[in-house]
């Protein structure tokens, strides 16, 4: 099994998905233990002293002016945690919560938390024991950090609470740490303060939403290229010199990947046919301008997230020169905005590609093709109804995009009166990217279909090779009408995997 070894200098995408969605097992390097000791004796002298310091010997947020004496802090603690672990509704997803912690235990790695190593140590025992907390849709604003996601987390190394284990079943969490052999731990000064503060969660969400998009922005090139051959349509739009004077890096690479899938098509170029066209629709000329906008969208969002997993967020932290600052760096301003970012660039992707699979359904605009590409309309609906569920994801998908980070709502006494809701941000573009997911497959279904039926005229061998492997993969191709919802499934699963990628790069080489 692969093992991701944390560091002080942060860790990449690929660790948090390595430990998310795989189960890659953590190892904490020789550089953060002894970075962990460093810090932690900054924070024991601290406590020693009579003068207060926030997070160590005082209350929190609003009741921060409380001077806490020596033998109530482990209390304060382990209070801190029982109070914030506050959420409320569905369970979170099992990938979002182990990138949490892991994220989390990243930021307690760096040196600048305080916490002592036995207590990172316990972090990534209960990661590598496969135990998952269970932490709850609602409770978090993004602001300070995602307070009460992260404290579900917290209570679960203190063995306290609900969590699942490796087996799914829902236990309390000291019964999952005794049968692993974990001790639970005994928070002292700041500690407890320091495993709350921080914007793991919505980081977390935006390197998997990451991840996800790059592989249906691929896709959704491809299911572009498709839907411009099924509608005999001009690929000369797709040239590079055309893009050149416009030299967006996503647009370029948008157009040069359907250029690739269609390359040897028998179907484009005959827009001057039975039914002159001197232009192509909107939908399917600009398709690498909207597409291209996105991918330019995404490459903005990996940057932020690059510079966030490089970072020690935490209130207060310990500098190298042995002073401990309350700062705002737990503000989740920076990933909230291309959260919402992302939500309004796959939205837009949604909806140009409904608009081609409407034209491909719509017997006066699809040049040839049967109503809804139906066997025998009339008696046949064909994809009429999916394209109806299409349409209603994507009108899901415009109001996902209205930004999460627009609002802020106050909170602590007015103490914390401007938030970021980058977890709502987070939240909702998952939704969004699952949408988009099925947006695609619809998009593939009904562009396939349609190729298909275009009789004498031979597709791309790329476009070929797709249609090949949606089949084999349990996707029915025309034929009289049948139960749909499994054919659409089968689909959705098909482009989650990366199988429509997976399809065409052997003919057209990597795409971009």
């Amino acid at each position: 099994m692969h093992t991701v070894v944390v560091g002080t200098s942060g860790v990449t995408a690929s660790d948090v998905l390595a430990v998310a969605r795989d189960g890659a097992r953590i190892e904490l390097s020789g550089e953060a233990v002894a970075a962990l000791v460093a810090a932690r004796e900054i924070v024991d002298a601290l406590a020693a002293k009579p003068e207060p310091v926030y997070g160590v010997s005082t209350g929190f947020g609003a009741l921060a002016s409380r001077h806490i004496s020596p033998e109530l802090r482990a209390q304060l603690q382990r209070n801190i945690v029982r109070s914030h672990a506050a959420g409320m509704g569905p369970h979170v997803e099992r990938e979002v919560v182990r990138a949490l912690m892991f994220l989390r235990l990243k930021t307690v790695c760096s040196g600048h938390t305080g916490v002592r190593p036995e207590v990172a140590q316990t972090m990534a025992d209960i990661l590598n024991a496969g135990i998952t907390p269970v932490v709850h849709e609602y409770g978090s604003l993004g602001c300070s950090g995602d307070l009460a996601p992260l404290s579900h987390c917290a209570l679960t190394l203190m063995g306290e609470g609900d969590a699942e284990g490796p087996d799914g079943v829902v236990r309390p969490a000291g019964e999952l740490l005794a049968a692993h052999g974990i001790t639970p731990v005994e928070l002292r000064e700041k500690e407890g303060l320091a495993l709350l503060n921080g914007t793991d969660g919505m980081l977390g969400m935006l390197v998997m939403a990451l991840a996800d998009l790059e592989t249906l922005y691929k896709s959704a090139d491809v299911t572009a290229a498709l839907s411009l051959e099924a509608l005999l349509g001009t690929d000369k739009v797709l040239a590079p010199e055309l893009h050149a004077i416009r030299p967006h890096p996503g647009q370029g690479a948008s157009a040069a990947n359907m250029l690739a899938v269609l390359k040897g098509s028998e179907l484009t170029g005959h827009h001057q046919d039975d039914a002159p066209r001197v232009q192509d629709a909107y939908s399917v000329r600009c398709a690498p301008q909207v597409a291209g906008a996105g991918r330019d969208t995404l490459a903005h969002a990996r940057t932020v997230a690059e510079r966030e997993l490089a970072s020690a967020v935490d209130n207060p932290v310990v500098l190298p020169d042995g002073r401990v600052e309350s700062n705002g760096n737990f503000h989740g301003a920076p990933v909230a905005y291309v959260l919402d970012f992302l939500a309004i660039a796959a939205a837009d992707l949604g909806s140009i590609a409904e608009r081609r699979t409407d034209r491909l359904l719509d017997k006066n605009r699809s040049h040839g093709l049967p109503p809804f590409l139906a066997d025998d309309a009339g008696v046949d609906s064909g994809l009429m109804i999916a394209q109806y569920t299409q349409a209603a994801l994507v009108s899901e998908m415009k109001r996902l995009a209205v930004p999460a980070s627009a609002d802020s709502i106050p909170s602590s006494a007015m103490q914390e009166d401007h938030v970021s809701m980058g977890w709502s941000a987070a939240r909702k573009l998952r939704t969004a990217v699952n949408n988009l997911a099925r947006i695609v497959a619809i998009e593939l279904y009904a562009a396939t279909r349609a190729i298909e039926l275009r009789a004498g005229l031979t597709p791309a061998p790329a476009s070929q090779a797709v249609i090949a492997a949606v089949r084999a993969a349990g996707v029915q191709g025309p034929g009289p009408d049948r139960f749909l919802a499994p054919d659409l499934e089968a689909a959705d699963a098909f482009v989650r995997a990366g199988g429509v990628v997976t399809a065409v790069e052997p003919v057209t080489g990597p795409l971009a």
